[in-house]
């Protein structure tokens, strides 16, 4: 996502991040008011409305209009609905996390369960488990088919317990076996 989209939807979220802030937009969602009509409401002071209704005009939410001396304020429908539209969709929300490097859990598992090729223990977590699991299934090649014997072998060379590993691979969905030949799905 855009570093300027980012910056305008992180002051969206926080111009509502404030309870006062949004029991005014609750307010104004039902009637159009003046500071001092939502300062008696809310109880709270006039210039803390006032300072509130200036961060929610900052974000497009309230407009204001004037009636003789009295400002009146309205909340900008169109506004809320269309960013609560980008800020909802999936793609938006996807987006949040760009900056997060999508493996390096995957790769702290890695480098705490193997020393250089060789795993040290068989983690008993599942989704650790299934991490290293995967790491193996890429070990070998996708249109080869193997037997057995070479199966116990290459995974041997990263842990002397094979047979449960091989069948952890195929329990896993990651190899199939038919008649003693083996090979990656």
């Amino acid at each position: 996502m855009a570093s300027v989209e980012f910056s305008r939807l992180l002051s969206f979220f926080k111009a509502l991040s404030d309870e006062s802030r949004l029991k005014i937009v609750g307010t104004l969602a039902a009637n159009e008011r003046s500071v001092e009509e939502l300062a008696t409401l809310l109880e709270l002071r006039a210039p803390t409305v006032s300072h509130h209704l200036a961060k929610l005009k900052e974000v497009g939410l309230v407009e204001m209009r004037s009636e003789g001396t009295t400002h009146i304020y309205l909340l900008n429908i169109a506004a809320l609905r269309t960013v609560a539209k980008e800020v909802l969709a999936l793609d938006t929300i996807e987006s949040f996390a760009e900056d997060v490097v999508s493996d390096a859990w995957e790769r702290k598992i890695l480098d705490d369960f193997f020393d250089g090729q060789r795993l040290k223990d068989i983690p008993a977590s599942r989704k650790k488990r299934e991490v290293i699991l995967r790491w193996l299934a890429e070990r070998f090649k996708p249109d080869k088919r193997y037997p057995e014997k070479e199966v116990n072998t290459i995974i041997g060379r990263h842990h002397s317990d094979f047979a449960t590993l091989r069948r952890e691979l195929i329990g896993a969905k990651l190899l199939a076996r038919e008649a003693g030949v083996y090979w990656r799905l």
